[in-house]
């Protein structure tokens, strides 16, 4: 009797311990009950009930990540292109995830090839690979309502390459070569445009440089000459200056010493004649010595 007890009892431990669940972190179960839904399990320990309750569902609610391969599409002007994306994505309802489509995965992927025909197909090709931000927010949106009855969150999408046809991607690398090449011709002209301004700035700024050291040194060669001749001016006025002193001295040494009318005469001759030897034409004689001329020359020849 004793040992059926222990054998009822490990019978039900074993029960226990087989139907007892710890659900981890960012998991979620979906528990049914007799091949129904019952409930969600969060994180914790949870207990079924045998042999009723069955984990229909383990389902990760971190952020997944999705990568397709490439989907050929074609573009609004008919060029037929490999594209492949990258899809990213949440759980928010574990019931909504296990019963709203079968391999949501698989879903998404299809989802994702046939939004992104349609959004490719009303674009062109240069438009196409300069728009992928674009694109990229299109499609997200169109997948997050789309997956919304899924119980699925699509957080973003990005488009990880673009792969146009051969004959487009050589046309392409001319096409790129010929504008490296537009641009090295561009920047040369530029840089000689540059250096024949650089010249001749610097030409004319010599030019203006040498005028007006030319300017400068005709001002001071005016001014030295203006000086020579302030200095020569003033020389001939002292040279004069000192001869009319020297004859008023003279004539105030014959007063004094009691000169007569004569002699004062003569010395008016000796003047007259004096100025009749320098630079000028002509001479105006005044009236009282013309009479007396004569007797100074006769007066001349006695003192010979």
């Amino acid at each position: 009797m004793i040992e059926i007890l222990l054998i009822i009892l490990f019978i039900i431990i074993v029960l226990l311990a087989a139907n007892v669940r710890i659900v981890p972190q960012a998991s979620a179960y979906v528990i049914e009950r007799l091949g129904g839904y019952d409930t969600t399990w969060g994180v914790g320990l949870h207990f079924k009930i045998p042999f009723l309750d069955k984990v229909a569902k383990r389902v990760n609610l971190k952020e997944q990540v999705v990568d397709f391969p490439p989907q050929p599409v074609i573009t609004k002007d008919n060029v037929t292109m490999q594209i492949d994306t990258v899809v990213f994505f949440q759980i928010t309802d574990p019931k909504m995830f296990a019963y709203g489509v079968d391999n949501p995965i698989m879903a998404i992927e299809k989802l994702t090839a046939t939004t992104l025909r349609n959004i490719i197909g009303e674009m062109e090709l240069d438009q196409t690979l300069t728009s992928r931000e674009v694109i990229n927010t299109n499609m997200r949106s169109a997948l997050d309502v789309a997956t919304d009855p899924w119980g699925i969150k699509v957080n973003r999408v990005e488009l990880k390459n673009i792969i146009p046809p051969e004959a487009i991607r050589n046309a392409m690398e001319k096409q790129m070569k010929a504008e490296r090449e537009r641009r090295e011709a561009i920047l040369r002209a530029e840089g000689e445009k540059k250096s024949t301004i650089l010249v001749a700035e610097g030409q004319k700024e010599s030019a203006i440089l040498e005028a007006e050291a030319e300017k400068q040194a005709a001002i001071l060669r005016a001014e030295a000459e203006k000086e020579r001749k302030i200095r020569e001016a003033e020389g001939q006025a002292e040279a004069i200056r000192v001869v009319q002193m020297a004859n008023a001295e003279g004539i105030k040494f014959l007063k004094e010493a009691g000169a007569d009318e004569a002699v004062l005469t003569i010395k008016k001759l000796e003047a007259f004649e004096k100025a009749a030897n320098g630079n000028a034409t002509k001479i105006i004689v005044p009236s009282e010595i013309q009479g007396v001329a004569g007797l100074a020359k006769s007066v001349g020849e006695i003192l010979k």
